[in-house]
């Protein structure tokens, strides 16, 4: 016999499992009902972090959802039209985000590893 705790719906029970040989019956035996224990107090979930306000500007959102590989540029940075401004990793593809106008970053909203979804602000540029 082995012992083994269970949680179910949050209720936890203590059961004893018995492990049968090939050939032998596996009918069940007459057992004792597991009493439930005192399942531990749940941790309260993480507030959301609030979300940065987003700088007055050209705003460059996220095709798709995705998690952020590289972010090429930063704050203050000069960029010109066509520039890549990070790498988007999409179904296993890597997207190039590049700027839509010259001009420079006011403010970049993700960091390298960050998950974001379709329509994300991911970078403001003025």
């Amino acid at each position: 016999m082995r012992k083994f705790n269970i949680t179910v719906n949050g209720v936890a029970y203590e059961v004893e499992v018995e492990e049968v040989a090939a050939g032998e019956s596996a009918a069940p035996k007459a057992a004792p009902v597991a009493a439930p224990k005192a399942a531990p107090a749940a941790k309260p979930a993480a507030a959301p972090k609030a979300a940065a306000p987003v700088a007055a500007g050209t705003k460059v959102n996220a095709p798709m959802p995705g998690t952020i590989l590289d972010v090429k540029v930063s704050q203050g940075q000069a960029v010109k039209k066509g520039d890549i401004l990070l790498i988007l990793e999409a179904m296993k593809m890597e997207n190039e985000i590049l700027s839509p106008q010259d001009g420079s970053v006011a403010q970049v909203n993700v960091s390298k590893g960050a998950s974001v979804n379709s329509g994300d602000v991911l970078v403001v540029l003025n």
